[in-house]
């Protein structure tokens, strides 16, 4: 017996997030194309050089739909955490972030750098990004950037079903690439991330909103728990 995967309206999801959050802006649908040929024909190719939360935002704000390979990341550990890139010596060894002041000493700012999730270098060709309701492609991550009201809801949405706690995990550094889209695709579970000053700085992040990302196989589950979540009596 053959498997059929089971098949999503990206749109209405879409829709009905934005409505229920009263989204600022479209929820990102993300994919890794490993080769060239992974892409979907008719996406273009970014035309510039911007950082993966930049293109979070393009997508998002502007609604946008395009591939990104390696030369348009600009920002290195990004490129790095999403395997499009080698890690550079002096993010590997401490020195970037300890230069920028962010850590006490380079000991401390490797020490984290060892800990950032990212996929193997090479293991990408392209990242491809669009707002989901208008994605020509299966996404494999979907993010959200919203309020923290907004991600309570999410969180709990998160659990209706089975329960359980949220183990978010982030460092204040690589929040949009590493925290919500490389963690997410290895662990197969939603992260909540802060944020962090890149991301903040240069994608349109506003200091009332967090970034959440998720597998895109739990769409379903968030769509149908939301409307509950937020209905409940000892919902605020």
């Amino acid at each position: 017996m053959a498997y059929e995967k089971i098949a999503v309206n990206y749109h209405e999801a879409s829709e009905q997030l934005k409505k229920l959050l009263n989204l600022k802006g479209s929820p990102v649908a993300i994919r890794f194309a490993p080769t060239k040929a992974d892409i979907p024909a008719g996406i273009p190719e970014l035309d510039k050089t911007i950082r993966h939360c930049s293109m979070v935002n393009l997508a998002r704000m502007e609604g946008k739909i395009f591939y990104a390979p390696a030369e348009k990341h600009e920002c290195n550990g990004g490129a790095w955490s999403l395997g499009l890139k080698p890690i550079s010596p002096t993010l590997k060894n401490g020195e970037f972030y300890f230069k920028l002041g962010k850590f006490d000493s380079d000991a401390a700012c490797k020490r984290t750098i060892e800990k950032i999730p990212h996929l193997d270098t090479g293991e990408t060709y392209a990242t491809m990004y669009a707002p989901l309701e208008t994605t020509p492609f299966s996404p494999q991550i979907i993010l959200i950037v919203t309020t923290p009201r907004n991600m309570l809801k999410l969180a709990q949405s998160s659990l209706f079903r089975l329960g359980g706690r949220i183990h978010a995990e982030f460092s204040g550094i690589q929040s949009v690439c590493a925290d919500a889209t490389a963690q997410t695709y290895h662990s197969g579970q939603p992260n909540f991330s802060l944020g962090c000053d890149g991301s903040r700085r240069f994608s349109g992040i506003g200091d009332d909103e967090m970034v959440m990302g998720f597998p895109a196989e739990m769409l379903p589950e968030l769509v149908t728990a939301l409307p509950i979540v937020l209905g409940a009596a000892g919902s605020k």
